[in-house]
C-alpha cells in the first residue's frame, strides 16, 4: 500500500490564488525595482547602483579611469545580481552624449555612435569614470540624507535613493516598460528647470502657464526642433502625456540642402539610406545625390544635392513626411512617486513633489551637519577645561591606574569628553592649542546657530535651497539646444509632382494587357500583341498623370501612367494590379487632368460625361462609376476636347450611327446616365443590337468608322445624315460599314 501524504503543517493554496498572488508579486517587483524611476533621482535601482559602484570605486571626474568591466563586475557582484550585459548597456546609455543630455559617465573608447547606439565596445576595451554633473548625484551622499538598505545578500548596504541636488528625472529624462504600464520622459535643459523650480518656490500655485515661461519645451540632446503646435506642449505638461513632433534641422549651402541636426535617437545612416532609396527609384527627381560628411567638428552633416531650381523647403517639405527627418516622439511622465507608488504627473505636480523631496534631503542634511557641530562642540568644551587644568590633568594620568572615572568626577566631563583628552597627543599641550580650541568654538558655534535658525524658518530653508539650485545651474547649465517652432505639417510631394512630365500613349489591348508608349504620335494599331490578342483602347496624356481604365462591370481603377511597363514589351495583364470582380473584363482606357472630361458608356446606349477626379480610386478592388444592366458591358470610353463645340457619336451594332450636341449629355460623378441612342429594349436583350462604340467630335474634326482593315470618313460638314437629337434612332451607314468595331475622332 502506498504511504498517504502528510500535508501536516504545510499551507495549502489554491492554484487561481497562488498564481495571482505570484503575479502580482512579480509585477510590483517590476515595476518598483527594475522599469520605472523614482522621482528623487529620476534614476532606475540598476543605473543608482552603477553610479554609486563607481564612487565606491574612486572613480570620481578628477581621477583617472578604470575598465568598464571592472565597474560592472562590482555592480553585479555587489549590488545587482543579473546580467553584465545588460548592466553594461544600461552604464552606456548614461555616457552617450547623444542619448543623455547631462551624460553621469565619462567615457574613453568606443561608445557608440547616433548612427547605432548599440554599436559600443565590449567593457573589457572601455574605460570610464563619473562625469562632473555626477556631482549632483553624489555630493550629500554621506551626508545622513538618505536612507541605507542591505544589498541582495545583506553583506553590504546601498542607498535607497540618491540625494539629487537638481531634478534628474526632468533634465536626463528616461523610458521604461513594466507590467500594465510605462514611461517615457524627454529630457529639459537644467536652466529652464532650475528658473521653473525657483519660481515654484516663490508661488506654490503657479500653474502650468506660468511654469512654462521657464520652462519652454523639452531640450533634446541631438537638437533638432520641436514643431509641435504650442497647444500639444500645454497638454503635455497639464495632463502628463502626449505626442511632441520633432524635426532635423537644416541649412542650404552653395544649392546643396545640408541636415546638420536630426532628431532625438534618429540614425543619420537609417535617414540616407531612406532618401537613397527615393533618389534611386526615381521617386524623388528634384535631388540626385545624398552624401554623409559627418566628422569630428561636425558630427551631423548630411547632403543632399538638389536640382537647380527646386524649392528647398518644399523638397525638405516633402522628405519630413516620408523619412525619419520628422518624428513623433511619446511622452508619458508615469514615475514613482515620494510614497512609493507609480502615478502619472503634470509638469507642477512633478516639479513640487521634487521639491518636496528636495526640502526634506536638505533639512536631513541640516540635522546630521547640527549633530555633527554639537558632537564637536561638546568634546571642545572637554578639551578647554584640559588645557586650562593641563598639570591637574596630567598628574591625575600619571597617578592613577585608571585615570578616565577620575578626570570625569574632578571635571564634570561625560565619557566623550574624557576619552578625547586621554587621546590628545604630547604635541597638542602647546599654549597656542587653547586659542585654536577657542577659535573653532567660534566657528562652530556660528554654524549651529545658522543651522539651527534655517531649520526654524521654512523662509530660510527655501531661500537656501534656491541658493544650491542656482549654484548647480551655474556649475553645470549650458544653453538650450532644441529649438522650438511652430511649422506647418509636412506635407509629402503628390505623385505627379515626383514624376517628370512626359507625353505618353496608355495602349489596352482586349485581353487586358497594359503599357505606356513615349510620345503621342504612335499608331497603337501597329504594336506587337501576344496571339490571339489585339488593341482595344488607347489613351494620350502625360507620364506624370493617372491611367484609368474601366471594366465591363462599370469599375474604374487608377494607376501612375508612368509605373506601367514600356510599350516595347506586350505590356502586363491589369488583373494582376487590381482585383476586378469575377468574369468581368477591361474595356477602356483614360488618362488626363482631374477636370478634363470623358464621356463613358454602356452597351445598352446609356452614358453620361465624367470628370476624371471624380473617377480616382487607389483602392485595388476600383471604383464603382458605370451603371451596367445585366449581361451587358462598358464600351470604351472617349475623350472630350475642351473649349471647342463637340458632337458625339454613338454607334450601334446595326450600323446606326447618331450624332448629337456634346451639351446635351448631362456631367454626373456616378450612375448609369441618359440615353445615348435608341436601343429598343427588346432588341437589346435578346442581343440583336447593342452600342458597340462612341466618340466625341470637336468642331471640324473628323470622325474615322472603322471596319476590319478599311476605314472611313465622316467630316464634320458631311453628318447630317446622322445628325439628331440625343436618343433618336441615327441614321444607317451605307451597307459593308455597318459592322463597326470602333470610332475613331480626329481633330482639325
Amino acid at each position: 500500500m502506498q504511504n498517504s501524504l502528510n500535508l501536516e503543517g504545510v499551507e495549502q493554496q489554491s492554484l487561481k490564488e497562488y498564481t495571482e498572488k505570484a503575479y502580482l508579486d512579480y509585477s510590483m517587483y517590476v515595476i518598483l525595482d527594475r522599469a520605472l524611476p523614482q522621482i528623487g533621482d529620476g534614476l532606475k535601482p540598476v543605473q543608482r547602483r552603477i553610479i554609486y559602484a563607481m564612487s565606491e570605486l574612486g572613480l570620481s571626474a578628477a581621477s583617472k579611469p578604470k575598465k568598464s568591466a571592472r565597474t560592472v563586475g562590482d555592480v553585479i557582484g555587489k549590488f545587482h545580481p543579473h546580467g553584465d550585459s545588460a548592466c553594461y548597456e544600461a552604464m552606456v546609455l548614461m555616457a552617450q552624449d547623444f542619448s543623455y543630455r547631462y551624460p553621469v559617465i565619462a567615457g574613453q573608447g568606443n561608445w557608440g555612435s547616433t548612427d547605432d547606439p548599440k554599436s559600443f565596445a565590449a567593457m573589457r576595451y572601455t574605460e570610464s569614470k563619473l562625469a562632473p554633473y555626477a556631482r549632483s548625484l553624489l555630493q550629500e551622499l554621506g551626508q545622513g540624507t538618505v536612507d541605507w538598505v542591505a544589498n541582495f545578500d545583506g553583506t553590504l548596504t546601498e542607498p535607497a535613493i540618491l540625494p539629487a541636488r537638481l531634478p534628474n528625472l526632468l533634465l536626463n529624462g528616461t523610458t521604461g516598460i513594466a507590467v500594465g504600464m510605462s514611461t517615457d520622459v524627454p529630457s529639459h535643459n537644467l536652466n529652464e528647470v532650475v528658473s521653473a523650480l525657483v519660481h515654484l518656490i516663490d508661488k506654490p500655485k503657479a500653474t502650468v502657464a506660468d511654469l512654462m515661461k521657464h520652462i519652454k519645451a523639452p531640450d533634446f540632446a541631438t537638437g533638432g526642433e520641436i514643431v509641435s503646435p504650442a497647444e500639444d506642449i500645454r497638454e503635455i505638461y497639464e495632463t502628463g502625456s502626449g505626442t511632441l513632433r520633432l524635426r532635423a534641422r537644416y541649412r542650404v549651402e552653395d544649392g546643396s540642402i545640408v541636415v546638420s541636426e536630426l532628431p532625438f535617437q534618429v540614425s543619420g545612416k537609417k535617414v540616407q539610406e531612406q532618401i537613397a532609396a527615393q533618389i534611386t527609384s526615381k521617386k524623388l527627381p528634384q535631388a540626385t545625390d545624398i552624401r554623409d560628411e559627418s566628422d569630428l567638428e561636425e558630427p551631423t552633416r548630411l547632403v543632399i544635392e538638389k536640382k537647380r531650381g527646386v524649392d528647398a523647403d518644399q523638397l525638405m517639405s516633402h522628405l519630413f513626411s516620408t523619412t525619419s527627418l520628422e518624428r513623433t516622439l511619446r511622452v508619458n511622465m508615469n514615475v514613482i512617486g515620494l510614497n512609493g507608488r507609480p502615478r502619472l504627473f503634470a509638469l507642477p505636480e512633478l516639479l513640487a513633489e521634487w521639491l518636496r523631496f528636495r526640502k526634506e534631503t536638505v533639512r536631513r542634511r541640516l540635522e546630521h551637519r547640527l549633530g555633527i557641530v554639537r558632537d564637536r562642540l561638546h568634546i571642545l568644551d572637554g578639551l578647554l577645561v584640559a588645557y586650562l587644568n593641563i598639570d591637574e590633568v596630567i598628574a591625575i594620568i600619571r597617578s592613577e591606574d585608571e585615570p578616565k572615572p577620575v578626570l570625569m568626577k574632578r571635571f564634570r566631563l561625560s565619557d566623550v569628553q574624557a576619552e578625547a583628552i586621554l587621546n590628545l597627543r604630547l604635541r597638542n599641550l602647546a599654549k597656542l592649542e587653547e586659542m585654536k580650541i577657542r577659535g573653532e568654538q567660534e566657528e562652530l558655534n556660528a554654524e549651529r546657530d545658522v543651522i539651527e535658525k534655517t531649520l526654524k524658518s521654512a523662509a530660510r530653508l527655501k531661500t537656501l535651497i534656491k541658493k544650491e539650485l542656482l549654484e548647480d545651474a551655474e556649475a553645470y547649465g549650458d544653453a538650450r539646444r532644441t529649438d522650438v517652432v511652430e511649422r506647418e505639417a509636412a506635407q509629402a510631394l503628390d505623385e505627379t509632382e515626383l514624376v517628370s512630365s512626359e507625353p505618353v500613349t496608355v495602349v489596352l489591348s482586349r485581353r487586358g494587357f497594359a503599357r505606356a508608349a513615349r510620345g503621342h504620335e504612335i499608331d497603337p494599331v501597329t504594336l506587337s500583341y501576344k496571339s490571339g490578342d489585339g488593341f482595344l483602347a488607347a489613351a494620350q496624356g502625360r507620364s506624370n498623370q493617372l491611367a484609368m481604365f474601366i471594366d465591363s462591370t462599370g469599375r474604374v481603377y487608377s494607376v501612375m501612367a508612368h509605373t506601367l511597363p514600356s510599350a516595347r514589351g506586350q505590356g502586363e495583364p491589369l488583373s494582376g494590379r487590381f482585383k476586378p470582380p469575377d468574369g468581368s473584363t477591361f474595356c477602356g482606357a483614360l488618362i488626363g487632368n482631374a477636370d478634363d472630361r470623358y464621356v463613358v458608356a454602356s452597351d445598352a446606349g446609356y452614358g453620361f460625361a465624367a470628370k476624371l477626379g471624380d473617377l480616382v480610386s487607389r483602392n485595388k478592388a476600383g471604383k464603382a462609376v458605370l451603371r451596367v444592366p445585366q449581361g451587358g458591358k462598358a464600351v470604351v470610353p472617349a475623350a472630350v476636347p475642351e473649349g471647342v463645340e463637340c458632337l458625339v457619336a454613338a454607334v450601334s451594332s446595326i450600323g446606326r450611327l447618331l450624332m448629337f450636341e456634346m451639351d446635351e449629355l448631362p456631367e454626373l460623378a456616378r450612375g448609369k446616365g441618359n440615353k445615348l441612342i435608341n436601343i429598343p429594349s427588346r432588341k437589346y436583350q435578346s442581343g440583336e443590337e447593342k452600342l458597340v462604340a462612341i466618340a466625341v467630335v470637336p468642331e471640324g474634326g473628323d470622325l474615322r468608322v472603322h471596319t476590319g482593315k478599311r476605314t472611313m470618313t465622316i467630316r464634320w460638314d458631311d453628318s447630317d445624315p446622322y445628325y439628331g437629337e440625343r436618343a433618336l434612332r441615327g441614321g444607317l451607314l451605307p451597307k459593308g460599314w455597318r459592322a463597326v468595331e470602333r470610332l475613331e475622332a480626329v481633330a482639325p
